[in-house]
């Protein structure tokens, strides 16, 4: 059993908690929203992330782009019997709304909560909407917590029923300033953090780095840390990505290699390239799973998670022994 926020019962019961507390390699994956009222448009590309997946994020609007609400895919999600991990962005909801949609959440059964501040509307295809961005990603970790272990609102008044969360938040290992993001990760944590999605990985030596930093702060044994990976389409789609996306980083050499790759080819290299990122990053110590982003690919996840080794799901190999860890606890991309 990991020692990982080892506090007694479970906080959630959910089963993305379960396969992080039992030591296995995690894996979860988004769910890119339709633009589209038709239920069977999510459950088609459920399907495909669920046979290899242990939570399903539900996006909320990310790039500020209007798709279907991440709290509706999670109902449909809930109802086909699928993890959902619930994303809540503060762009567009004040404190208000925000804590009675946690409510409602958790009464249709999610079990999983993702925390982020949210794209600006600047960088989204509706730029003159209105930006609410009553919380942040911090104080709506601090809310969601005070919920889940007090029972009580923002404003103190007391909760009938108290809502069972695991609590996520996301990370950026990525962009500078690289000795503030550890620092940014210790806050989240502090508001009450049990998981981490990062942003896309595409630079392994980078995140080495981060983990050690984030280990040198004595962090390991506080958070899961799932490492975002994800398959690129072609070189221009990985330019688009890098030049267009806030917060995504991805180095020349990777680009370059899909350049030098025939076009016919590229989909297939760039699904080869993210099934050798996820094969070092499991060799990084205090790395406990995947997040995979496949935008548009949902079909490939399924392949990468086989082609990488995850299915049926390992135990970690770059953590130390569970056993023997003790649990010690009593401007950033705009996405996080």
């Amino acid at each position: 059993m990991d020692s990982k926020r080892m506090d007694g019962k479970l906080k959630a019961g959910g089963r993305l908690e379960r396969v992080l507390r039992s030591g296995r390699f995690a894996v979860t994956a988004e769910l890119n929203p339709p633009d589209s009222a038709d239920p069977e448009d999510v459950y088609r590309a459920a399907l495909v992330l669920s046979t290899v997946c242990d939570g399903i994020n539900a996006v909320d609007a990310s790039g500020a782009h209007c798709h279907m609400s991440s709290v509706a895919i999670c109902a449909l999600l809930i109802r086909a019997g699928y993890e959902p991990i619930y994303q809540v962005s503060c762009r567009d909801r004040n404190r208000i709304a925000i804590q009675g949609d946690l409510l409602g959440a958790a009464a249709m059964g999610v079990r999983n909560l993702l925390c982020i501040t949210g794209d600006d509307v600047s960088v989204g295809d509706q730029p003159e909407a209105k930006r609410v961005f009553d919380f942040d990603s911090i104080q709506l970790l601090r809310t969601a917590r005070m919920m889940r272990d007090e029972g009580v609102f923002l404003s103190g008044r007391k909760l009938t029923t108290k809502p069972r969360f695991l609590l996520g938040a996301a990370a950026n290992p990525f962009a500078p300033p690289f000795d503030w993001r550890p620092l940014r990760l210790a806050k989240k944590i502090a508001a009450g953090a049990d998981f981490i999605q990062t942003q896309y990985c595409f630079d392994v030596p980078r995140l080495r780095e981060y983990m050690k930093q984030v280990g040198d702060l004595g962090l390991l044994d506080e958070v899961y840390m799932l490492v975002g990976v994800g398959p690129l389409r072609s070189d221009r789609a990985a330019e688009y990505m890098r030049t267009k996306i806030p917060g995504v980083v991805i180095p020349d050499e990777v680009v370059e290699r899909l350049r030098k790759t025939p076009k016919n080819q590229q989909r297939e290299e760039g699904k080869r390239i993210c099934v050798e990122i996820i094969q070092q990053v499991r060799e990084i110590k205090g790395v406990d799973g995947v997040h995979v982003m496949a935008y548009r690919q949902e079909e490939l996840v399924a392949e990468i998670i086989e082609g990488a080794g995850l299915f049926p799901r390992p135990r970690k190999t770059g953590a130390s022994d569970p056993a023997s860890r003790a649990r010690p606890r009593s401007r950033n991309s705009p996405e996080e």
